[in-house]
């Protein structure tokens, strides 16, 4: 099957994500994340799809997975996986609409990552259009937790993915337009501050502050930051009246390390933080943490496969080891053939400038659907 010849076309693809990038959804509002899964499960029933939906828990939305008849569908297939939840809160919409300026096209989550999700949905519609039968059953797990690290659906994910011989993660391309072999290892932490409340006008003396502690903490966890490992905090909550010293104050914070002795070196540096100075205790504890995914001959086989696919489309896709973490870090730790960041190229992902580069619609689009119509 020669993907070159499939009729992809980057308005209608346009025209059938819209849809999907204005039905926001952030990770922590499940029912808006539902939405999502509405908009995506109808979209697969279509298709021909046999749908399960999931019910989340934890307080996170639902999943939803899609399985497409095929004659060999009890046997191990391919799996291709992605989250349909977001960083941008309910509203971004107003700031950052559905628009296309040239050759880019912005709108929330376009690009990290539900153009890739999109995309991948096409090469599966645009084959069975012209009746080409894949060598393996194909599957589609959508989730919704991903962004905050996967912390209801690791489970699922790993399970589901044992069963499947190839995991493809549409994730975004990476900034050459190349795909993802290989992830960094990736820890939270919550942080927490407990001081001794006074008035603050009155009594400010008599306080222990748990704000200015956090605040002392936070750069000395950032200072911690080297070659090897990288630490940051990003989100902080503390007091809750103005003239009263803040008696609690929480944080997180979060890893990243190129090897896994690296990250676990820097969970400990971490946990040891944990203590009591002028009468303020400070703990920490651990979050959820994602494995070190190092390539292995497998992986590297099965990006050769796509990137003679890609050569064949007139095209390269170089291949790196990622920062960021990503679903397929489980499955790549796991051993399954993996390759990630096989979905749109664009840029400024998690910011009010997320696009993307209208042309890798097809240009993707076509790469997947070669895997598809490739792996056996």
């Amino acid at each position: 099957m020669n993907p070159t010849n499939l009729p992809f076309d980057a308005d209608e693809m346009l025209e059938g994500l819209r849809p999907w990038i204005e039905c926001e959804s952030p990770t922590y509002d499940a029912a808006a994340v539902n939405r999502m899964m509405d908009v995506a499960a109808r979209d697969l029933a279509l298709m021909g799809a046999r749908l399960e939906r999931i019910p989340g828990r934890m307080g996170f939305g639902d999943c939803v997975r899609a399985r497409f008849p095929h004659p060999k569908e009890d046997e191990p297939g391919i799996l291709i996986m992605g989250h349909m939840d977001t960083v941008h809160p309910v509203g971004t919409l107003a700031k950052l609409p559905f628009r296309r300026e040239g050759e880019r096209c912005y709108g929330p989550a376009i690009c990290d990552m539900k153009g890739g999700n999109y995309v991948a949905l096409e090469a599966i519609r645009q084959l069975a259009r012209a009746g080409i039968e894949t060598p393996l059953a194909i599957t589609v797990l959508f989730t919704p937790d991903e962004e905050v690290g996967t912390p209801s659906t690791r489970d699922l994910v790993e399970a589901e993915a044992a069963r499947h011989s190839y995991v493809l993660v549409p994730e975004p391309a990476t900034s050459e337009g190349g795909v993802v072999t290989g992830r960094y290892a990736i820890a939270r932490f919550n942080l927490e501050t407990i001081g001794r409340p006074s008035h603050a006008g009155a009594r400010l003396a008599e306080g222990r502050s748990a704000i200015r502690a956090m605040a002392r903490k936070v750069i000395e966890i950032e200072s911690m930051s080297a070659e090897d490992c990288t630490f940051s905090v990003g989100v902080i909550h503390g007091g809750q009246w103005v003239n009263c010293v803040a008696t609690t104050c929480r944080a997180e914070a979060l890893s990243m390390a190129k090897r896994q002795a690296d990250l676990d070196d820097g969970v400990e540096r971490m946990l040891a933080l944990s203590g009591t100075a002028d009468d303020v205790t400070f703990t920490v504890t651990r979050g959820v943490t994602r494995p070190v995914w190092e390539p292995d001959d497998a992986t590297m086989a099965l990006y050769e496969t796509a990137r003679r696919i890609a050569k064949s489309l007139g095209f390269d896709i170089p291949h790196k080891s990622a920062g960021g973490g990503s679903d397929g870090n489980f499955t790549g730790a796991m051993g399954i053939r993996t390759l990630d960041g096989l979905g749109v190229q664009g840029a400024g992902y998690h910011t009010l400038e997320e696009h993307i580069l209208v042309d890798s619609l097809v240009e993707r689009g076509k790469l997947m659907a070669g895997l598809l119509a490739t792996l056996e």
